[in-house]
């Protein structure tokens, strides 16, 4: 009776331990981000992913695992604060969390985790007379909640760089002819309010032309790449940045930009060695033509809005996490979207390029990257990925009504990418 009745208190014992242990092993510990299609607001879970890591926690970033999805320690904290924002998310155990990140793990699936650490300092180059409807940088950082500061030319060459990890170009004109809107726009108080500033920086840290000013800027700012830093360019900040290198010592303004004639030998006398892109260019030297060089293919596309689309490139996670974490999206094919330089020729992108988005039909590249000392850059063609064909004086973009925008989590990519770990290019 004594043997039966141990018996008996063992096996509830055993019980009570294995009813423990699967509780354990069953309890929430991770809280999965999916950004897939069932995600209800991909640009708010970027949001998401940067407060965490600004609160000090650790998340992951799993490459090509349901769209790009997010995963970190769960907090009750944290799944609140997914509530409040309206992100959709998921609860997983520790078995659960194991199972995903050993799918991830096998060799036989295009996956990787990319461990996200430290919440990156953001800086937006912008004028302080910049209109509402000018940047779609500014729209999602505040969209998605990610805290950013603005910094203009004064900054710039006053070294406060050092202090950011990532620098958006406003969509700028970095030759000093102020977009080139002279024909249509000059009388305009918005661009005589610009031209005043930037002669008046000019002045101050003197230069005789805005030009040069812009081109001591953009030198900056390379330095900046070079020493580490995170290059994010739109819509004009792309070509002009480097037609700026490329014209370093020429006039290449007409009168009524800076006063006097442009050199007519200019597009002899361009360094392609200079630039970071582009090569084989030439610049558009009629001051009342709107268009910088002939980079942009935008007045040479032949395509409607509804067929206008170009495609991301597959990379391998494992072995080029760089160009898959920018590449990152619930989409394979983005819509496509016009700006004052909506895209680049492909033959006069340099070889060494990362592509990472093209319209092959149309022979240009949408999307690119490369390394620049111990820096990274990134150019993206087009103003805005929810604004079609965007013009002066538009109201700004609604971002509530395009929460899942595949073009807008290109720019977010970019965001989060100086937060991975460190991962050297494998060859």
């Amino acid at each position: 009776m004594l043997k039966s009745l141990n018996f008996r208190r063992f096996a509830m014992n055993t019980l009570l331990v294995l009813l423990f242990l699967t509780f354990s092993t069953a309890k929430a510990a991770h809280i999965l981000v999916p950004m897939d299609d069932s995600q209800k607001d991909h640009l708010k879970a970027y949001g998401m992913a940067y407060w965490v890591l600004s609160k000090g926690a650790e998340a992951e970033w799993l490459l090509n695992y349901r769209g790009g999805s997010f995963m970190f320690k769960h907090l009750q904290t944290l799944e609140n604060e997914l509530v409040i924002r309206g992100i959709s998310y998921e609860v997983l155990s520790d078995a659960q969390a194991l199972q995903v990140k050993s799918e991830i793990a096998s060799p036989a699936q295009n996956m990787d985790v990319a461990k996200l650490e430290v919440a990156p300092k953001i800086a937006v180059y912008s004028p302080k007379t910049k209109q509402p409807w000018d940047d779609a940088v500014t729209l999602v950082l505040t969209y998605a909640e990610i805290p950013y500061d603005i910094v203009y030319d004064e900054e710039v060459l006053d070294g406060k760089l050092s202090q950011y990890d990532w620098l958006h170009l406003h969509h700028e004109d970095f030759t000093g002819q102020y977009g080139k809107f002279y024909r249509s726009y000059a009388g305009h108080q918005w661009y005589q309010e610009q031209q005043q500033e930037a002669e008046a920086i000019a002045t101050k840290y003197g230069f005789s032309k805005v030009s040069q000013l812009k081109l001591a800027v953009v030198k900056t700012i390379r330095e900046f790449c070079v020493k580490g830093g995170f290059l994010f360019a739109m819509c004009s900040a792309t070509d002009t940045y480097d037609l700026a290198l490329a014209a370093d010592g020429l006039d290449i303004c007409d009168h009524v930009y800076d006063g006097d004639p442009y050199d007519h030998a200019a597009n002899s006398k361009l360094d392609y060695n200079n630039t970071m892109a582009f090569k084989n260019f030439k610049l558009k030297l009629n001051p009342y033509e709107y268009e910088f060089s002939d980079i942009d293919n935008t007045n040479e596309r032949n395509v409607q809005e509804k067929n206008d689309y170009f495609s991301l490139f597959q990379f391998s996670a494992k072995w080029d996490p760089i160009p898959c974490m920018l590449t990152q999206c619930h989409k394979a094919a983005i819509k496509g979207f016009m700006g004052q330089t909506t895209a680049f020729k492909k033959n006069m992108v340099k070889s060494e390029i990362i592509v990472m988005g093209e319209s092959k039909e149309l022979g240009e590249v949408r999307y690119m990257h490369n390394t620049f000392g111990q820096g990274f850059w990134t150019f993206y063609g087009g103003h805005d990925p929810e604004d079609y064909q965007h013009l002066v004086g538009e109201e700004p973009t609604d971002l509530k009504l395009h929460p899942n925008s595949a073009g807008y989590r290109l720019i977010l990519n970019n965001i989060l990418f100086p937060a991975a770990k460190k991962k050297k290019r494998k060859t």
